[in-house]
This record gives C-alpha cells, sequence and structure tokens, in this order.
C-alpha cells in the first residue's frame, strides 16, 4: 500500500524555531559587532517603480533580471533536455562512433569548470558563430511587433546575440548531467521489456518511444528535475559575461548603493521563490505518478 504523506511533526516546530534562533543570532551579530545599518526601506523600488509616462507600476532591476534568469532557464532546460537525450540515446545505442562521440562529449564537459566552459563557448559563439548567422542584421529588419515577441520571449534586440551566447553556453553544459540522467533511466530498464516489444514487431525507434523512453522518464523523474532546478540556480554562471539576469542586477545595485546585505538576502529569496515551488510541484507530480502505479 502507498505509504501516506508525513505530516508536520512537534519535532519540526523545534527545528523551525531553533532555525529562527540561528537567524536572529545573525542578525544581531552583524547589526552589533559590523555596526551595520540596515535600511530595508529602498529596496521595494529595486523591485518596481513607478512610470510617470504610462502611468503604471513596471518591473525595476531585480525584477527584470528575474525575469531574463525565467527565460534562461526555460529555454535552457528545453535545450538541455533535448540535447542530452539525443547523447543518451547515442550513448546507449548499437554504433561504436557514436557511443564514443556521446561519452567523449559528457566526460568533457563533466571535468571541465563550469566558468571555463562559459567563457569558452561565450567568446567563440559571441566573435564567430553569431556573426555568420546575423542576428542583428534580421532582428533589425523584423516587424516591430517581432521584435516585441522576441523581446517577451528572450531579451531586447539589443541583446539578443549575447543572450543565444549565454543560452546555448548553458544548456550545452547541463546536457551532459541531463544525458548521464537519461542513460541511467534507459538502462534501468530490463531486457524482458525490450524482448516482448521485438515481439510484438516494434522497431527499436518505436520501442524506444512507447516502451522505453516513458518508463525511463518515469523513473528518473525526481533526478531530472533536479537537474532542472539546480539549471536554474546555475544560470547565475553567465553574470559572468555581463548577461543581466539576477545575480548580474544585484551585483550592479550592491555596488552602487551599498546595500550588500539586503540586496543579496532579496536576490537569495527571489530565488527561493523560484525553485521552491517547482520542488513542490516535482514532488506532487511524483506523488501522483507513483500512487497510480
Amino acid at each position: 500500500m502507498f505509504a501516506k504523506r508525513r505530516s508536520f511533526t512537534p519535532l519540526d516546530a523545534v527545528l523551525l524555531i531553533l532555525l529562527l534562533c540561528a537567524a536572529g543570532f545573525v542578525v544581531y551579530r552583524i547589526t552589533a559587532r559590523l555596526q551595520y545599518t540596515w535600511n530595508w526601506a529602498l529596496i521595494p523600488q529595486f523591485l518596481f517603480r513607478y512610470d510617470q509616462e504610462s502611468g503604471q507600476w513596471v518591473a525595476n532591476y531585480l525584477v527584470q533580471g528575474l525575469l531574463t534568469t525565467v527565460r534562461l532557464s526555460l529555454w535552457g532546460g528545453l535545450l538541455a533536455l533535448i540535447l542530452g537525450l539525443g547523447m543518451a540515446l547515442a550513448r546507449t545505442g548499437r554504433i561504436l562512433y557514436w557511443r564514443l562521440v556521446a561519452r567523449t562529449y559528457i566526460e568533457l564537459m563533466r571535468n571541465l569548470p563550469p566558468l571555463v566552459i562559459i567563457f569558452l563557448f561565450y567568446f567563440f559563439l559571441a566573435d564567430q558563430l553569431i556573426p555568420l548567422l546575423r542576428l542583428d542584421t534580421l532582428v533589425k529588419a523584423a516587424s516591430p511587433g517581432l521584435q516585441q515577441w522576441l523581446a517577451a520571449l528572450f531579451t531586447p534586440p539589443e541583446q539578443l546575440a549575447a543572450f543565444f551566447s549565454a543560452l546555448i553556453t548553458l544548456a550545452v553544459f547541463e546536457s551532459a548531467y541531463v544525458a548521464e540522467i537519461l542513460r541511467a533511466g534507459i538502462e534501468s530498464i530490463g531486457r524482458p521489456q525490450r524482448d516482448a516489444a521485438q515481439a510484438l514487431g516494434l522497431t527499436r525507434r518505436q520501442s524506444l518511444r512507447h516502451v522505453i523512453l516513458p518508463q525511463a522518464f518515469r523513473r528518473v523523474l525526481p533526478p531530472l528535475a533536479g537537474q532542472m532546478i539546480s539549471l536554474i540556480k546555475d544560470s547565475a554562471i553567465v553574470s559572468a559575461i555581463s548577461i543581466q539576469e539576477l545575480t548580474y542586477q544585484g551585483t550592479q545595485l550592491m555596488a552602487s548603493t551599498y546595500l550588500t546585505i539586503e540586496v543579496w538576502l532579496t536576490i537569495a529569496a527571489l530565488y527561493f521563490l523560484l525553485t521552491f515551488p517547482c520542488s513542490l510541484a516535482v514532488d506532487r507530480l511524483d506523488w501522483r505518478l507513483n500512487r497510480q502505479r
């Protein structure tokens, strides 16, 4: 029988109280020992500001950075999933050449520091590949409506080349970990499942699509979702190449306002509000799938 979900217990309450006490002690030490002057009243204006021309509240630096982080995470996660699935299929395939290519790619991405990969891919893509695609010319020649859609889905047209460079770099780095997770899921499907699919007359592609991959995705859902959530946090790396996501905006605000602790606590809270609901949604989905099974 499927186990009941654990409820809030007195031990949880005690641990929560201890965490709050520890947080209060840290705040006291910062205020008393460092003589730090808190100024939370300035933080809301960096989230939203009132636009005099439109007469509306619009997103300011931190919320704009948060939206850029969301766009990077969504598109980067989609590309990483597609590329990782391709590498996982190549790694578990029958052709030796593609197995070697996939393993070389995965081992290379997993054993290089992410910041080094970011710089290598960024300068190559920004200086060599992106100009060949003539993105700037195509965007400038597009209609105003298309430019608005590009700004809403990706980034403002003037930042599109740098955004795509960071997006591809992030997807390439994360896809190596996604590939290993999916490979483990594919190889966890027993031989009888494959033999049964072959006995029914299914080709290898059909057995992958209808038999193996659905079961593999269900089995690796928790680690795969964890990697996607990790991608949201790893997107902070692209601040090193001046992509105006949440961490980059926080760095600029800290340098101009000197509200070091307030700014970084706000950024930490925004990251938490972005990742924690994703964790709850994945736990709920995994619970429903296990209950159905």
